[in-house]
Parts: structure tokens; C-alpha cells; sequence
């Protein structure tokens, strides 16, 4: 059951194709990740050789029927979510995920993938980089604000919970995203045939709360051939809701990014043991081809948490207060 005022937050979903081609629009969040590849001298060749990648990895997984590793082609697509704010006329950028297609070359079947993927939104920018920092400023001890995380994981529930989303995706998101490197991780005993050796960690982390408050758990897989665990968050059931194809086509996507964002985690030069730390000095890693610059990453995510403060956070305090504390009571009780 939800109340009037929650139904009046109405989501709006498009899509851009990333490719070769792909130029980030004016308007968007882009991930920035994305934007940072698709720009400068080498844009389309960044691009092209990402692509490359991800249909290697894919074909690399799905092996079966396959003999000369080329059955298979991943398509992209970036899913960008405007939200309606109740009682105004404005819109914001609330989400921005990547949608996977799976092209079947040898029966020219197109398969839908999993959406999810890369996750971003300038709420989350704003709640890291903004909020966290100013509320631990002067601080002797690091602590979390009140209410951490609520507004944001009520919005991206509503948004999965939406009529929208049900008319644009038949599964849940899957969010596939680095491991920490405050963490250390244990392996146990599961392995997975697509998802590989499963990893435990030795604590919760601030990600992992946070990702909870938006209705996710977490699991920490490391694939085949693959040299270090990824963090997939879901909701149900992350091993039977999915087919074979479809795990694949995130896991080729995002290890793809992971190589190129953090290549001392992903792309070293050995594998996690049984007991694996992250090291983002780590120096023994091979370096891709491609050009990102991390250092603007950081700088966006910043930049664009205090826009999100100047023209969503302050101007509907009240609102969003008001929305979230209801949502939460409907939610609750229903």
C-alpha cells in the first residue's frame, strides 16, 4: 500500500546506445565513467577497444556451443531515470544504470541481459561526497549522519517498485561493483559454474549498509579466470533468478570496467588467494590500453554532489523529508 503523495513521484526512463559512436549528452550524469571514456583524441578508439573486451570475456564464459569464442555479442545501453518531484513541475536525474543485450550470432537471437550493471546517481554523490565529509569535518572519531542513505534507497525502491520500471524491465537490478579496499575477504567453500569461487568479507561496509538501505544484499564472487572478486548486489535470489547468459553478460561488462577504472585490483598480474586484501598501490598489475582519468572521477562525484545539494536537496528539503518519512510507513506496514 502507498500513500497519495508517493504515488505523485513519477519516474521517467530513456536510453542511449553506448558504442563506438556514443557521445554523452549535455544533460546527463553520464556516470562520468562513461564520459570519461568517450572523450579526447583516442574517444573512439577507447570505446572500441572496451567493446572488444567485453565480447572477449563474454564468449571467454559462455564456452559451450562456442568453439571459436565469437558466437556471442554484448549490446550496451545507458538507462538514464528523471524524477518527478510531488506538488512542482521540476524533474531531477535520479538513477543512471546500463541495460545488457545478448546477440546470438549463430541463430540471430537477440537476449535480453540484466539491467543494472554500473549503478550512479547525483544523490549518492551528494550523500559521499558532500554530507559524509562536511558532517566528519573537524571530527576526532568518523561517524554516520542520521539518517544515512534513507532518501536515496526509498527513491531507488520506489523507482523499482514503479509502474515505469515494470513496463521497461522484466528482472530486478543487478548492481555489479569493485570490492573495497578497507575490506579483506575469505574464501569459502561455494563455487558457482558462472559465477566462480564465492568470497566472504570480514566486515560490513559503509557500501554494504548503504546498498541495504536501498533494498540489496550482497554477495562477492570471483569468476574464471578472473583475478580478484566482484561485488554483486541484488535483491531475491542472485543465483536462481538469472540464467547463465544473462550473470555472464554482467559479469563480462563490468569486470571489462573494473580493469579499466581500478587495473591494480582487476587487472594484476596474480589472483586472489584464499585471504585477499585489495590494494589500489598494488604495482605488480598490467595497464589496458584504454585512457581513464581517475582523478576527475573523483573530482565529478564532487561537483556533482553539490549541485545536487543546491538544486534537489535544499530547495525540497521539506518535500523530500515529508515523501521519504511516508514512504517509509507505507512500506513498512504493507
Amino acid at each position: 500500500m502507498m500513500t497519495a503523495m508517493n504515488k505523485d513521484f513519477t519516474f521517467t526512463v530513456t536510453s542511449s546506445v553506448f558504442d563506438e559512436n556514443y557521445n554523452p549528452s549535455e544533460n546527463t550524469r553520464i556516470t562520468t565513467n562513461f564520459a570519461n571514456l568517450a572523450r579526447g583524441s583516442n574517444r573512439q578508439q577507447n570505446l572500441r577497444n572496451t567493446l572488444v573486451m567485453i565480447n572477449n570475456r563474454f564468449n571467454n564464459l559462455a564456452h559451450w556451443d562456442n568453439p571459436k569464442s565469437d558466437r556471442y555479442a554484448v549490446e550496451l545501453e545507458i538507462i538514464s531515470v528523471e524524477m518527478a518531484i510531488p506538488g512542482t513541475t521540476t524533474t531531477f536525474p535520479a538513477i543512471e544504470i546500463l541495460q545488457t543485450t545478448i546477440v546470438d550470432k549463430k541463430t540471430g537471437q537477440r537476449i535480453d541481459g540484466i539491467v543494472g550493471n554500473n549503478f550512479s546517481s547525483y544523490v549518492r554523490d551528494y550523500d559521499f561526497s558532500v554530507l559524509l565529509p562536511e558532517h566528519n569535518n573537524n571530527q576526532a572519531n568518523f561517524t554516520i549522519p542520521e539518517h544515512f542513505g534513507e532518501l536515496h534507497g526509498n527513491i531507488f525502491k520506489h523507482f523499482v517498485n514503479s509502474s515505469t520500471y515494470q513496463k521497461n524491465f522484466r528482472k530486478t537490478p543487478v548492481i555489479c561493483l569493485s570490492v573495497s579496499s578497507k575490506d579483506t575477504y575469505q574464501r569459502t567453500g561455494n563455487q558457482h559454474p558462472v559465477l566462480g569461487i564465492e568470497y566472504q568479507p570480514g566486515s560490513t561496509s559503509l557500501t554494504e549498509q548503504y546498498f541495504a538501505k536501498m533494498g540489496l544484499q550482497v554477495r562477492y564472487f570471483m569468476p574464471n579466470n578472473s583475478v580478484a572478486p566482484l561485488a554483486f548486489y541484488f535483491s531475491g535470489d542472485l543465483l536462481r533468478d538469472y540464467t547463465d547468459l544473462e550473470l555472464i553478460s554482467t559479469i563480462s561488462t563490468m569486470e571489462t570496467f573494473q580493469k579499466i577504472y581500478r587495473p591494480e585490483i582487476y587487472n594484476a598480474n596474480s589472483a586472489a588467494g584464499q585471504c585477499y586484501q585489495p590494494d589500489l598501490s598494488h604495482q605488480d598489475h598490467s595497464l589496458t590500453t584504454i585512457v581513464y582519468d581517475r582523478e576527475e572521477r573523483t573530482q565529478l562525484a564532487i561537483e556533482q554532489g553539490k549541485f545536487t545539494e543546491a538544486h534537489f536537496i535544499k530547495p525540497y528539503e521539506n518535500i523530500l523529508a515529508q515523501w521519504s518519512a511516508n514512504y517509509a510507513i507505507a512500506n513498512h506496514s504493507s
